[in-house]
């Protein structure tokens, strides 16, 4: 976002923050995918629309995304990220007024909330690129997004020990810490070394969107990010209600999520340097294999210990093939393009991730879990054969 000159103490310390944020107001997400669905069933009369809140979410988090990006493309990262805690804090009131008051709409009110505070944090990862000089590029990523492995866990502990802190009220408990935690998280923002983006200056011109689009790994990524994400979502919103319908605990999912989490972002400490070392193309289908196993596994039982492996390789698939995406994306587009290019991206993956959530909840009133695992397979065929593409066309453009 900013024309900084790369300079590695400077994105060093700038990752270390980033990664302490989306260790703490990162914590946030998974509360809300645990509780969407349950709160949702709580509280709807129509309860094939439990899951619309977070289908809610994440139309909202797709509407955000281009006019965030834009926003941090003019005024900084530090002010787009200062916007995306306000609407993390409001959300968190809204939510726990709706348990109180006992409202569906506010509670998807809240979730709309969500959605922009969802877009927002999904731009720590290329605010790790912004200072960092290209070697190091691929790890900044990755780094930043293994603060979610201590994500996981804070999520885990908030939904155990905080939901019923307002008892008889479900769920009040744990919304209202959400809003403890966003205070905290917001005075790291002050820490971070990220300069505003220089003004454009007038004459020069910026390559249009076809020119941008012909080099083949800008689709592929895209299209892979979008897919990726979207399976996950997808299957990890209908779990928690699963698992319930199963005869499991929300204790039970919580703890299932909290493994599926760990798997996301617990690799990121390594994942940079597999990429540096074996391609991003290669990790990408690394990730998309181990969605392909998580359907198997999904698909052979509905025990506990075949939801605990289904999740952890869902977890897998989607670090591999979201860091291998964002990366491949990263090394493929100008500086000067960030804005317009990372805001599409962002648009087209939560647009899927909306999706995803709307289809979950009536996936799972229709067929079931298994008719959810078997959808999971659609969008994992065509990113493998949109991945297959790219490499075919580059092996062109090479032997060329």
């Amino acid at each position: 976002m900013s024309e900084a000159v790369p300079d590695k103490p400077r994105a060093v310390k700038n990752v270390a923050i980033l990664a302490t944020m989306s260790a703490i107001l990162g914590s946030q997400l998974p509360v809300y995918i645990i509780l969407g669905g349950l709160a949702g069933l709580t509280l709807a009369d129509d309860k094939s629309l439990a899951t619309l809140p977070i289908a809610f979410q994440m139309l909202t988090g797709m509407a955000a995304a281009v006019p965030m990006s834009l926003f941090m493309g003019r005024f900084g990262r530090k002010a787009g990220f200062f916007l995306g805690v306000s609407f993390a804090i409001m959300a968190s009131v809204l939510a726990t007024m709706a348990m109180i008051f006992g409202s569906f709409w506010t509670l998807c009110a809240a979730y709309c909330c969500a959605g922009v505070w969802h877009t927002t944090q999904g731009y720590f990862r290329f605010a790790a690129t912004d200072t960092a000089p290209p070697d190091f590029k691929p790890r900044a990523i990755s780094l930043v997004l293994a603060g979610g492995l201590f994500a996981a866990i804070f999520a885990a502990e908030i939904v155990d020990r905080a939901q019923d802190l307002m008892a008889p009220i479900p769920f009040a408990g744990a919304f209202a810490m959400l809003g403890v935690i966003n205070v905290l998280g917001m005075t790291l923002i002050f820490l971070l070394d990220i300069p505003k983006p220089k003004p454009k200056v007038a004459g020069v011109a910026t390559r249009p969107w076809r020119e941008i689009m012909a080099n083949p790994n800008v689709p592929v990524a895209m299209l892979c990010a979008m897919f990726v994400y979207g399976t996950m979502t997808l299957t990890m919103t209908s779990t928690p209600l699963a698992m319930v319908g199963c005869g499991f605990t929300t204790g039970d999912a919580a703890h299932v999520v909290k493994w599926h989490v760990l798997a996301m972002f617990g690799p990121s400490f390594f994942t940079g340097s597999i990429i540096a070392r074996i391609g991003a193309r290669t990790v990408i289908a690394l990730g998309l294999a181990m969605l392909a196993g998580c359907a198997a596994v999904a698909l052979s039982g509905v025990e506990l210990h075949q939801f605990y492996a289904a999740l952890i390789l869902l977890g897998l698939g989607w670090n591999f093939g979201y860091i291998g995406a964002t990366s491949l994306l990263a090394a493929n587009h100008l500086p000067e393009e960030q804005a317009r290019v990372q805001g599409l991206n962002d648009f087209l993956v939560m647009s899927m991730l909306a999706v995803a959530a709307l289809s979950s909840g009536k996936l799972m009133a229709v067929g079931g879990w298994n008719l959810v695992i078997a959808g999971l397979m659609i969008p994992v065929a065509i990113a493998a054969l949109a991945l297959a593409y790219g490499a075919y066309r580059d092996r062109r453009v090479v032997a060329a």
